[in-house]
């Protein structure tokens, strides 16, 4: 018992196999809330994005891998919730199962410390105060603030925040360094209180424990602490404590530290609910079990190397996960088993087991449980031994035995309580009953009729619901035995109980949640004798089930028609059969005809919505015809002689629906619908008629428009044809359809519908109309002359009305029909020569408003009739109709009578110019252009002034037109008359005109059209000489322009000449074209110097004409830009000289780039002297610098240093040292306290020491680098160390560092600097690793001696092929074996064993290799070279390798004798081929006693053959034990003759009895006898007694003589015998017996039952008092 643990320890998963970066696995990174989701934030590298990895330990521990921003994530405890949190204040919450954000939010301040608190809620620690956010609470948008944060907490880092279940008290904890130890400090708030206390602790958790006699939990708060001193403290103090309960008495236990573990404390508390324990672990990875109640403790061990940074409960509350800085997820919980027997070792913790095993029901403390519940018995302490049984573990004293043991105690005095019913008390009081509990506790309170308690009990589930239960309170309270029977899930009492009381609701739904089928049918008559509307509202619920009908639909119509309830019946059935099923068609039938009977309106209703489909429609068909429903009877016959003679007289039905019958013939075909309406004509036309024009206009497209017509002609029903067309004439493009229309309303006489489809139609033929209207001579010719004028027929219409005299109809067509046709109509009677009077009379009665007069003029023109319009015209004009037309007419008449035309054409405004104009182009070009030039038609002005010369005219009228785009075309190069054009517009139209934006428009006319010397003759003689335009700046400018670009010569005259022009654009223009003179002039004519300048020094180019002119003006600005240029051309000293006379700093920078370049430097130092004087740029002050450095004017540059300055000194001194100044250089840095710069300086000054010192200041990778090189370069090794200590701390700085070394060939230098280097605190495994390869290069006797030290700190890849360059093979192995690389490691020592092989380690290393085939090689390796350790060797890797491989390798090579030890080892896998290895060995050695024994107990080998190898063997033990291997594999002849043969009778007379063979056994007696061999045969009737029959034994016995040898077997075969006929005599008496008794009792008994109980045994033929037999119900 010493060696069990009361813990459960293992490791759940090594994150490392998850792919997880074990470095990157920390408190700020690795998050865990509960046993199932781990959180890891993994960033591969600097420029790799973060990931989110998390792993879901009760899912496979599968890693789920996410991309993400965030700065933190944790998971909800059970949930696929994750809340991320960013920039340590944005929090976001999401559903990764629904993929929907739940909420987000941003603090005001940054969080320090979150984690899940409760199920719905996230606790918030930020530096300030304390907050909770309720993801679900959607009115909770932000995190609410609880409390602040006391101030004990400043300064710590929060390593965690808990609250208690109902989340009135709160714990923040935290921890910080301070005076070399780690101090704990924690703030426990009361919400209720709303107070903080600062409390000095490292791990804090809150639980609840129940105590022996309290009503209610109590809470409790627990913390762990190490102090200053280094004592360790354990606190278990209550909060809130309710009233009632005892009170708690503070706890305060040592917590032990091994001496070893000075900076140990505590980092994380969890309590198990379940078991009242704290596990308590501590940094270096001990966990404490410490009892809640007690703080006894109870174990402590440590389970890791590693610190285990986070915990988290489990989720049944038995122990804890955690997870350490190596990755590895472990838990702890406590062993149910081991963990009582584990705290009774110890003696003193006696009491505490007990109460833990009574408190979690554990095992283990049972016998302790029994004994003093006996003691306290038989003492008669029966309140006590009450206790003790109900809170004995898992109950196992709560039997019916303790029960019972209660009820004989005696009864209590006086005024007391029975021991039963405080036993019962307890129970109560601790939870719920038992079966048996509650049975006993229940049966006397019904005997005392309360039910009342039983009620309340069942309501706080302190009673054993069961089916006994439920039948025990049948009898007293229905209801009440429901409820038990519910609970108990008892479902046939429950269904009978919900009958019973007639709650059918329910049943249905009750069946079907338990999965339970009653009698349904039983049950529905029940219920219909009991309530029929009830039901049938059950039975429409059994049918309509969900998983399908539970009862026979036929069946239960047959009910509802036994008791004739046809509206119950038809109410179910169409219910039931809404799904229309085929399989219910006779339903279907049945439905129809029990109605078509009893109540055909319900039919009629049934049948007209169309629910059912599958019934005999041919039966109901005639039954609906019988019962008067024509309609149905259609609708389902489907015999067309049968719906013949139905439809023929359907129509004199009551409530005919003629709606209904046209529907109905959509459903019959083509031809019967024909049939039909044929024999509904031929039956009755006056009744049928218009239903016959109704179906024949809805099925019109169907049937055939011909075919239709055809039927109305055969009955020569012109009425039903004219119906039947009017209906679907508007509708039909059939031009047969629309003549027959014309032709039957005609003869119906109704002309407006002839006259309307004349009008509207587009689809008759108009010739034939045209011609049938003419035969038809109607009185009123309207429809004739609407045809005519709608198919231009009008010469035809004119002719035929003309010829008939019916002059009137001519004007009711012009006047009525269509007015804008009388051009026309004056046409053709033209054309027929009617009288001119007629027409004029036609003329004057139409409104000339809607003649269209250019249609006329052209029809009276053509006939050259055109004077014959005048008087209709001029009435017209006169009657005020302004149409364009008419006066268009007037012009033409006009001019063609020549009466005054021109007047006309100016003064009128209302005639088409165009037209006009066009007309009179043939006859006057001068009218034309009066006309063209009065409508602006520009084109055909120009074309006609063109064609006829007249430019004059021509240009004027370009010129008041004004237009641009006239311009453009007229000027075009492709127009031949442009020059005409041109001189005419300057030598007239321009002078003549005083508009200057017509002008304007004129030059710009040239401009476009390119020009120039037309518009400078034109230009010169409206600008030179006088005129209005004389002054015009804009003309002035555009002179001098177009002379710059076409004829520079004229443009320093116009320049001298004019005093208007815009001088700044006309100098632009002129230095644009080249005219640089004059730009000059122009500048110096309007007073500008400084554009004057420009122009010499930017385009004229000359630098001395500049000079000259500044000196001239004497101007700061022209000074400014004359020293610009000489700067520019490098005239350097000249420039600088300007800028000062000009005093101008300005351009300092360009002035100092090109004097720098230039080395005028003395020049450069008094410009930047003038300059400083009005400018403190940090370009000039630095320029002076450099400049003082470049002259070697140090002490100038040291003065200038000292003073106030804005230089930029580092750049000077970059630039110094860059030029090789470094005497200045030096100053500058020096000046700045540069001191990485100096250093450098001084190295190329050979100043070492200064170079190391100002190194050792600026700290500078760099710098240490270059003064280090500096230093090696000339042997300085000591300063050069000193250097290197600084460098090679920086991992990316050693290989340069090395390899500058190794180049160099100062190797003892290199490892001195490493080994130095090895004591630094910022020693990194680079350094070890390169020391290491530099010892295996240069000293590799050291090499061992440094990885067994700094092994752990070596990169090993690198130091393991730094081993194999220099083939140092037992450092190798080393290496590899300490790099986890056992497989490399083997086989190195395996190929280079001489100085690497040592048994030990090689046996420790082999056994962990992961290459199967390293096995097989290590033993080749040992049967070759240590033969002699092979067995020990085979014994590590027996669990590992296959061992019938290895025989065969060494049956191969002939060496099994070697492995013998392991062969007899490895044969209790019972293998074959190690069987028969061993047998092989075995039978060599002729060791028959090992031999028996692996025969015996190892069975796997082929029997046969080792049974014919050893029966021919010279030893008979060999024999022998063929004979018992033929035995055991049941070969008893083969077995027995071997025996036989080897006179072995004893193993022979075994082999025959265990045969169980009587052939056997009879052949061996009968051989003992034959052989004389009668103690043989004695021992054969002993052996195989139940084999042998006593015939045998006695026929042997009596011819053979040996009856004294037979008879002690038949002396015991006798008293067999009788023993067993005394038996049978009994039984048979007995049985005799037992059945008269049964005859009695069944004479006695009633046939009928005698008080058989009905809810017990069923019905015994009497109906029960409710109305219904409970048979079917369920009970038994």
């Amino acid at each position: 018992m010493s060696s069990i643990l009361p813990i459960t320890f293992k490791e759940l998963l090594q994150l490392g196999s998850c792919g997880v970066d074990v470095n990157q696995i920390g408190f700020n990174s690795c998050t865990l809330e509960s046993d199932r989701f781990i959180c890891i934030r993994e960033k591969k590298n600097e420029s790799a994005s973060p990931e989110l990895v998390t792993v879901d330990l009760k899912n496979g521990a599968q890693p789920n891998r996410r991309p993400i921003k965030a700065d933190s994530a944790i998971m909800h405890w059970n949930r696929e919730v994750l809340a991320l949190r960013a920039g340590g204040r944005t929090l976001q919450v999401f559903d990764l199962g629904t993929k929907q954000k739940l909420k987000s939010t941003t603090m005001n301040e940054d969080i320090s410390f979150w984690k899940w608190i409760s199920e719905t809620t996230l606790g918030l620690v930020t530096d300030q105060a304390v907050y909770h956010w309720d993801i679900t609470d959607s009115t909770q948008a932000a995190p609410v603030k609880v409390f602040e944060r006391n101030p004990n907490l400043s300064g710590c880092q929060i390593i965690n925040y808990r609250s208690n279940t109902d989340s009135k008290w709160m714990v923040v904890v935290g921890i910080s360094q301070s005076q070399g130890r780690v101090v704990g400090a924690m703030q426990l708030y009361s919400k209720d209180r709303g107070i903080s206390q600062a409390i000095e602790g490292h791990a804090a958790a809150f639980g609840t424990i129940r105590l022996a006699d309290a009503a209610q939990d109590t809470k409790l708060f627990a913390f762990a602490v190490r102090n200053a001193t280094g004592a360790g403290k354990l606190h278990i103090v209550e909060v809130d404590h309710p009233e009632g309960n005892p009170a708690f008495q503070k706890r305060a236990v040592d917590v032990f530290f091994p001496q070893e573990a000075h900076a140990d404390f505590p980092v994380a508390m969890q309590i198990s609910q379940k078991y009242g324990v704290i596990y308590l672990v501590t940094k270096y990875g001990f966990i404490h079990l410490y009892d809640l109640e007690s703080g006894t403790c109870i174990f402590m061990n440590r389970i890791s190397s590693e610190t285990i940074f986070a915990t988290a409960a489990d989720s049944d509350s038995k122990g804890i996960v955690g997870i350490n800085r190596k990755g590895m997820v472990l838990s702890v919980s406590v062993d149910e088993d081991t963990f009582v027997p584990y705290m009774m070792q110890n003696p003193g913790n006696t009491d505490l087991a007990f109460k833990i095993a009574s408190r979690a029901g554990l095992p283990g403390a049972d016998n302790l449980f029994t004994a003093k519940f006996q003691q306290l018995m038989e003492n008669g302490n029966y309140a006590e031994a009450a206790k003790i049984a109900a809170n004995s573990p898992r109950g196992f004293l709560r039997t019916s035995q303790t029960i019972e043991m209660f009820k004989k105690c005696p009864a209590p005095t006086a005024g007391g309580m029975s021991p039963i019913l405080q036993y019962f008390g307890l129970l109560l009081d601790k939870g719920d009953l038992n079966q048996t509990e509650t049975i006993e506790l229940c049966t006397p309170v019904l005997a005392q009729n309360r039910k009342q308690l039983i009620d309340k009990w069942l309501k706080d589930g302190k009673l054993h619901c069961s089916e006994q239960l439920g039948d025990l309170v049948r009898t007293h309270d229905m209801q009440l035995a429901l409820k038990i029977y519910f609970k108990a899930e008892v479902p046939h009492k429950v269904v009978a109980g919900l009958a019973e009381t007639g709650q059918f609701d329910k049943i249905l739904p009750y069946a079907t949640q338990h999965n339970y089928q009653p009698d349904y049918v039983a049950l529905l008559q029940h219920i219909i004798r009991v309530s029929p509307e009830k039901g049938a509202e059950f039975a429409t619920t059994l049918a309509n089930h969900e998983g399908g009908s539970l009862v026979d639909i036929e069946r239960v119509v047959s009910i509802f028609q036994s008791q004739n309830m046809v509206q119950q019946a038809t109410a179910f059935l169409l219910d039931a059969l809404k799904e229309n099923r085929p399989e219910q068609g006779h339903l279907q039938t049945r439905l129809l005809e029990m109605n078509l009977m009893n109540a055909p309106q319900v039919a009629d209703a049934i049948l007209g919505n169309d629910m059912f489909s599958h019934f005999d429609k041919a039966r109901i068909a005639s039954l609906c015809e019988q019962a008067g429903l024509s309609q149905k009877a259609l609708e389902l016959y489907e015999d067309p002689a049968a719906v013949k003679r139905v439809i023929i007289n359907i129509a004199g039905t009551p409530n005919f629906n003629l709606d209904w019958l046209v529907g109905f013939f959509g459903k019959l075909s083509v031809e019967q619908s024909l049939d039909c309406l044929d024999a509904m004509m031929k039956h009755n036309i006056r009744q049928n008629l218009q239903a016959v024009v109704q179906v024949a206009t809805k099925y019109s497209d169907l049937l055939g428009p011909v075919r239709l017509i055809d039927l109305f002609e055969k009955y020569k029903t012109a009425e039903g044809l004219y119906f039947y067309l009017g209906s679907i004439v508007n509708l039909s493009e059939d031009s047969d359809v629309h003549f027959k229309y014309i032709e039957a309303a005609t003869k119906m006489g109704q002309f407006g519908e002839v006259e309307r489809i004349c009008r509207d139609s587009n689809h008759y033929n108009p010739e034939k109309v045209k011609n049938f209207l003419k035969e038809a001579r109607l009185q009123e010719q309207l429809p004739l002359i609407i045809v005519c004028d709608r198919f231009n027929f009008v010469h035809d219409l004119v002719l035929y009305l003309y010829q008939s005299q019916q002059f009137k109809s001519i004007e009711v067509y012009v006047q009525r029909v269509n007015a804008a046709r009388t051009p026309s109509v004056i046409g053709g009677l033209l054309d027929v020569d009617c009288d001119e009077k007629i027409i004029k009379d036609l003329l004057s009665t139409v409104d000339p408003a809607s003649i269209p007069i250019d249609d006329l003029v052209q029809e009276v023109e053509t006939r050259n009739r055109l004077k014959l319009l005048l008087p209709f015209l001029e009435q017209t004009l006169a009657a005020g109709n302004q149409q364009q037309a008419v006066y268009n007419a007037l012009a033409k008449i006009y001019i063609d009578s020549n009466n005054n035309p021109e007047q006309f054409l100016k003064e009128n405004n209302q005639y088409d110019s165009l037209v006009v104009g066009k007309y009179c182009e043939k006859r006057d070009p001068n009218l034309a252009y009066i006309a063209y030039s009065k409508g602006q038609n520009d084109l055909e002005l120009v074309s006609i002034t063109n064609e006829n010369s007249m430019y004059r005219a021509q240009a004027r009228y370009l010129v008041e037109r004004a237009d641009e785009e006239l311009w453009k075309f007229v000027l075009s190069e492709n127009n031949i008359h442009r020059r005409s054009v041109v001189d005419q517009v300057i030598t007239t139209a321009v002078p003549e005109s005083t508009d200057p934006a017509k002008v304007s428009i004129v030059v710009a006319g040239l401009l476009g059209a390119d020009m120039p010397s037309e518009l400078i003759e034109l230009l010169e003689k409206i600008v030179l000489e006088p005129s209005p335009f004389s002054d015009n700046q804009n003309l002035q400018n555009l002179l001098i322009f177009t002379a710059a670009k076409t004829d520079k010569a004229r443009v320093m005259d116009y320049i001298h000449q004019l005093d208007g022009y815009n001088p700044s654009e006309i100098a632009t223009i002129c230095i644009e074209v080249g005219l640089f003179e004059e730009a000059f002039s122009v500048f110096k004519k309007i007073g500008d110097p400084t554009s004057a300048a420009n122009v010499l020094v930017d385009h004229v180019v000359s630098i001395d004409r500049a000079q000259a002119y500044a000196e001239e003006v004497d101007l700061p600005e022209v000074w400014s830009k004359v020293a610009k240029a000489e700067l520019d051309g490098l005239r350097v000293t000249d420039a600088i000289e300007s800028y000062i006379k000009a005093e101008d700093p300005k351009n300092y920078a360009e002035v100092i780039e090109i004097a720098t370049h230039a080395g005028k430097d003395e020049d450069l130092v008094k410009y930047l002297r003038m300059a400083r004087k009005t400018q403190r740029e940090p370009p000039i002050d630095t320029a002076l610098a450099f400049c003082y450095a470049r002259l070697d004017q140090l002490s100038d540059l040291e003065d200038f240093l000292r003073g106030t300055n804005v230089a930029n000194i580092e750049e000077s001194g970059d630039k110094a040292y860059a030029d090789g100044l470094y005497e200045a250089s030096k100053i500058f840095f020096t000046s700045i306290s540069n001191w990485a710069k100096l250093a450098t300086t001084l190295v190329h000054l050979d100043d070492y020491q200064a170079a190391v010192e100002c190194a050792r200041k600026a700290n500078n990778i760099r710098v240490w680098r270059e003064v280090h090189g500096a230093c090696v370069s000339k042997k300085e090794f000591r300063l050069a160390q000193i250097c290197g200590l600084s460098l090679i701390v920086d991992a990316e700085q050693l290989q340069e560092l090395v390899k500058q070394y190794e180049r160099d060939g100062y190797f003892d230098e290199l490892i001195s600097l490493l080994e130095a280097g090895l004591a630094l605190e910022r020693a990194h495994m680079g350094m070890f690793t390169e020391l290491g390869i530099a010892l295996s290069k240069y000293h590799p006797e050291r090499l061992m001696e440094h990885l067994k030290i700094f092994w752990s700190r070596t990169n090993m890849p690198k130091m393991i092929r730094a081993c194999e360059e220099a083939n140092l093979w037992p450092e190798l192995v080393f290496c590899y074996f300490h790099y986890d690389e056992f497989d490399n490691a083997a086989l190195s020592v395996m190929e280079h064993p001489e100085n690497s092989w040592e048994h030990q380690q090689f046996k420790e290393m082999v056994v962990k290799v992961a290459n199967l085939e390293i096995y097989y090689r290590a033993i080749n390796f040992y049967m070759e070279q240590h033969p002699s350790l092979l067995t020990d060797l085979l014994s590590s890797l027996t669990p590992r390798i296959d061992v019938n491989r290895v025989v065969k390798m060494f049956q191969k090579s002939d060496n099994v004798p070697l492995i013998k030890p392991f062969l007899l080892n490895v044969q209790t896998q019972n293998k074959r081929t190690v069987n028969d290895a061993i047998n092989e060995l075995l039978i060599e050695e002729e060791d028959h006693k090992t031999l028996r024994d692996s025969v015996q107990n190892f069975d796997n080998y082929d029997a046969v053959d080792l049974a014919a190898r050893l029966e021919k063997h010279e030893l008979i033990f060999f024999r022998q034990i063929a004979a018992s291997i033929y035995r055991k594999n049941k070969r008893w002849e083969k077995s027995i003759a071997l025996s036989k043969q080897d006179k072995l009778y004893k193993d022979a007379i075994e082999t025959s009895a265990m045969s169980g063979k009587k052939e056997v056994v009879e052949e061996l007696v009968r051989y003992f006898v034959d052989i004389g061999h009668r103690e043989c045969f004695v021992g054969m009737l002993y052996a195989c007694y139940e084999l042998i029959t006593p015939d045998v034994v006695l026929e042997l016995s009596w011819r053979n003589g040996l009856q004294d040898y037979a008879m002690p077997y038949m002396i015991n075969m006798m008293s067999q015998m009788t023993s067993k006929m005394s038996m049978l005599e009994a039984d048979n008496e007995a049985r005799k017996v037992k059945d008269k008794e049964t005859e009695v009792q069944q004479d006695n008994t009633p046939i009928l039952g005698g008080n058989r109980l009905l809810i017990t045994a069923g019905s015994t033929g009497s109906p029960a008092p409710n109305g219904f037999s409970p048979m079917p119900t369920g009970f038994r």
